[in-house]
């Protein structure tokens, strides 16, 4: 299949004032290539000066301007009779706006209504929102609302894993076979790839929030990320596909880092997060290049919590490393056969190397149970280094002491004296509930050398900060996050990429996200 990229990226606008609107419509003027003023997001009184202003909204702007009067129902922000929505189109339909976003069902209305009431339907945007499913009638949606003489089409519906996103670029195909505009979208963060390969679908245009906290529907991506860390407008049919795949992934900035490897070396490729639920499906349909439902152009995954371990029955094969450690990071697919890797145990010990020096003789503590702490344990047995495995239940780390004939051993109390290396391999302390948590205390980590903490999000965790308090040196997981990614990147796409430009992009977007939050 060939398709090219004809992007529109639209910004849609809520505030609560006709000030904040024309401040905010400034702002957003070079990012977006539409701009919707989301009117219901409008206070009340603010309503009557609406109708003086408009008019000077739309010429003061050279972006073509969308109005939307949404009720509560369908994704608006109060709740608005059919009456109140009525009411409203029927005085500005007839005004300059390049385009009016109007719900299904008062569309049919105005369909039937006297002719001087009925739009310009050249410049109807006819929309239908799920904001709980994708509903399995999905084509017979489409189909009742391609009778309507609206112009342009809008499906938008929740994806709850990321196969329900085959149904939204399968209708967009549909829609390029009938010649239709559509705009299709799967909302949340299970659906973000509809926003970003969308365009190159055929997707009439898509929507970008103007800043964090702005968006105006579940998993709407910043509009400038759009534009610079995905490069949308630069997608086709020979666009290199890769991405992150996990349960959560939004908030990893991997695809910060390799997207920036890739706009930096040249290469035509994306990477995108992708959030699975169902990876037994998601390989069957959307990967595995004889049963899959999808046509990209897909060369390689990144493979993050929880499916390190499953994902190995998937595989056609793996290399030594990773069977020994038993988890699986890196996926890539080639002559249609699904090869296997682990770059975390490299990643892991190149930071190392690089502050310590030689490994051979030191003593380690890994903290931990689960595929991080296998590949922390085998990358050091590999450099000599006379490892322990402490836990807070030991039982859970039977899996990790057995693989390596090694002992674990429980947490409370443990002092860390005399270790030159104490790693946490947990998820304690990652932004989010367990942010201000740590695996072991200033008081345990006292007498040891260097407190190395994979977790890199947020950049100083709790568990650093104790470390740095103990008087040890701290290293943070951002290190090792650059250096088994660029790996990753060697292996996907056969280009060496310099550890410093994704270590600016990831660092930057962690600051970003920081700044924001």
């Amino acid at each position: 299949m060939s398709f090219n990229n004809d992007t529109r990226l639209c910004v849609p606008l809520n505030e609560k004032t006709l000030s904040e609107l024309s401040a905010a419509i400034m702002k957003v003027a070079d990012t977006a290539d539409l701009i919707e003023l989301r009117v219901d997001g409008l206070l009340p009184q603010e309503l009557p000066q609406f109708s003086a202003k408009l008019e000077n909204l739309i010429n003061g702007i050279s972006r073509p301007l969308i109005l939307t009067f949404r009720s509560s129902e369908e994704g608006g922000y109060r709740p608005l009779t059919k009456t109140q929505r009525r009411e409203f189109w029927y005085e500005y339909v007839k005004s300059n706006a390049a385009l009016f976003d109007i719900e299904m069902d008062l569309v049919a209305e105005l369909t039937n209504s006297e002719g001087n009431d009925q739009p310009d339907w050249s410049r109807v945007i006819c929309s239908r929102h799920y904001f709980d499913e994708s509903p399995k009638s999905l084509e017979d949606v489409y189909e009742q609302m391609a009778f309507t003489p609206a112009r342009i089409l809008k499906l938008a519906v929740k994806a709850n894993d990321i196969l329900d996103c085959l149904d939204i670029f399968k209708l967009l195909e549909r829609a390029g076979r009938d010649k239709r505009d559509l705009i299709a979208i799967a909302m949340g963060s299970a659906g973000v790839i509809t926003r970003i390969l969308g365009p190159s679908r055929g997707s009439f245009l898509t929507y970008g929030a103007a800043a964090v906290e702005r968006g105006t529907a579940p998993g709407q991506m910043l509009a400038s990320e759009l534009r610079s860390v995905y490069r949308i407008d630069k997608i086709d049919s020979d666009t290199t596909i890769t991405g992150l795949v996990g349960l959560p992934v939004m908030h990893s900035v991997s695809p910060n880092m390799h997207n920036a490897a890739f706009q930096s070396s040249g290469l035509n490729g994306v990477y995108l997060p992708l959030e699975v639920h169902d990876l037994a499906g998601f390989f069957k349909r959307m990967v595995v290049p004889r049963s899959r439902e999808f046509d990209w152009n897909l060369c390689g995954l990144s493979i993050t919590a929880p499916h390190k371990v499953e994902v190995m029955k998937f595989l056609d094969w793996v290399d030594p490393i990773a069977e020994e450690i038993g988890a699986v990071n890196t996926v890539v697919l080639q002559n249609e056969r699904l090869l296997g890797y682990n770059t975390d145990a490299q990643g892991l010990i190149e930071p190392l190397i690089q502050r310590i020096g030689s490994l051979s003789g030191v003593r380690a503590a890994v903290i931990g149970s689960g595929g991080a702490a296998s590949a922390a344990v085998f990358a050091l047995q590999q450099h000599n280094v006379d490892v322990r495995l402490y836990a807070r239940d030991p039982q859970k780390a039977e899996r990790v002491s057995r693989r390596f004939n090694i002992s674990c051993e429980s947490l409370d109390n443990e002092s860390f004296a005399g270790k030159d290396i104490v790693i946490n391999a947990t998820p304690l302390g990652s932004i989010g509930e367990n942010e201000n948590e740590t695996p072991a205390s200033m008081k345990q980590l006292q007498g040891s050398r260097l407190v190395y903490d994979l977790v890199y999000n947020p950049i100083e965790t709790r568990f650093m900060r104790e470390g740095r308090e103990a008087g040890c040196d701290v290293l943070g997981g951002l290190e090792m996050l650059v250096a088994q990614a660029r790996h990753q990147f060697k292996l996907m796409t056969n280009t060496d990429i310099s550890s410093k430009l994704m270590y600016a992009a990831g660092l930057s977007a962690l600051i970003g996200n920081f700044s924001s939050s």
